[in-house]
């Protein structure tokens, strides 16, 4: 079967290009490896719709965040939970960032730096500062629920899940790619899988990109009235967030030391709970995590404590789930925690794009790629 673009991936990147071309008419052919739609890291994250808050050592991520920000909350309202206070702090100790750092940074940005007492939040002497901040969260599954009904409108897009890659090869101006229980091409191929990025690019032998990999945690938590309509982030070193889920009524709970249970710093995901998998995770060929028997146990006791050293006892929280998923981080981020998104050509006749990026405000920057054909 010829389409016009063969996406692989539908997570928020894949689906949002599918439906920017099917609405132009597009033959669009998604292939998806799970059984549905934004199953992995667009679901299993802290569902944060960046300002730039979280980027104090990084001003150009913050000003890329802040610049979206507007715009991904104009366009997916229906899934955004913006009434709470978001509140960011600045640790008294360890921190790479202290109170007056955070008021210039955030000025640089032009973003929301509310003072507010850190005694309202805080155990004596954890914090040097808090700020009330304008930071939205997400629902992946009502935004899961859009995207599938808008694509159903579109006659011309085509979503195959349970649908892995086993070959992908460049012939006369096309690409074919074939999985278990089909075959298709396009002269047009765009690699929307994040984790599984260079997994895509060893089959067709393309350079990697220079990534790590974290198998992390986020830890869903049931929270007291006085927390409910709160969510707080202490900030910048081996801290923690606790803060709204989306809709769902549940705090997410993360911390730096704690959310990455293992990191591989090969150039595809490589890890010992793979052979623990009963084959379904392999190095070049990565599992959902999430439903992985191999997944491991909680992190649980050491995040709530962190937490609760800092927070006061009213701000309460006890566990309800976890979730995990594959996170992939550039290896030059590991300098100033930068987030940059990085879209990159491979191949022009026949095109391959690749797009990389953990924040999901920052999606429209897959627009003048995907605009140069549609």
């Amino acid at each position: 079967m010829k389409y016009d673009k063969i996406i692989l991936g539908a997570g928020l990147y894949g689906l949002y290009a599918a439906l920017r071309c099917g609405k132009k008419g597009q033959r669009i052919l998604v292939l998806e490896r799970d059984g549905g739609a934004l199953c992995r890291a667009t679901w299993i994250n802290q569902a944060r719709v960046h300002m730039g808050y979280h980027y104090p050592r990084s001003l150009s991520t913050a000003l890329k965040s802040a610049g979206y920000f507007s715009r991904f909350v104009q366009d997916y309202g229906f899934c955004i939970h913006s009434r709470f206070d978001q509140v960011y702090a600045t640790s008294s100790s360890f921190s790479w960032t202290n109170a007056a750092e955070f008021r210039h940074f955030c000025a640089a940005a032009d973003i929301r730096c509310d003072d507010v007492p850190p005694s309202r939040y805080f155990n004596p002497g954890m914090c040097d500062g808090a700020f009330l901040t304008t930071e939205y969260t997400y629902d992946a599954h009502i935004l899961r629920d859009w995207f599938i009904e808008q694509l159903a409108d579109c006659p011309t897009v085509k979503i195959e899940y349970n649908a892995v890659p086993t070959t992908i090869r460049s012939q006369e101006e096309n690409w074919h790619v074939e999985w278990k229980t089909g075959s298709a091409q396009a002269p047009f191929l765009l690699n929307a899988t994040y984790a599984g990025v260079n997994d895509i690019h060893q089959m067709v032998g393309f350079e990697p990109f220079p990534i790590k990999y974290e198998l992390c945690e986020i830890i869903l938590c049931t929270v007291s009235p006085k927390l409910e309509n709160t969510g707080i982030t202490v900030m910048d070193g081996p801290f923690f967030s606790i803060m709204p889920f989306g809709k769902t009524g549940l705090h997410s709970l993360t911390s730096v030391t704690f959310t990455p249970h293992a990191t591989s710093w090969d150039t595809v995901a490589t890890f010992d709970c793979q052979r623990r998998s009963g084959g379904a995770c392999r190095p070049g060929s990565l599992y959902n995590c999430n439903d992985c028997p191999a997944k491991p146990e909680s992190a649980w006791p050491y995040m709530s404590q962190l937490a609760r050293k800092y927070l006061k006892e009213e701000y309460g929280f006890e566990y309800h789930s976890s979730l995990f998923s594959m996170k992939p981080i550039l290896k030059a981020s590991e300098i100033d925690d930068s987030r940059p998104t990085v879209v990159r050509q491979y191949s022009n006749s026949p095109r391959f794009v690749s797009v990389l990026s953990g924040k999901i405000n920052t999606v429209y920057d897959l627009d003048e790629v995907l605009d140069d054909e549609c």
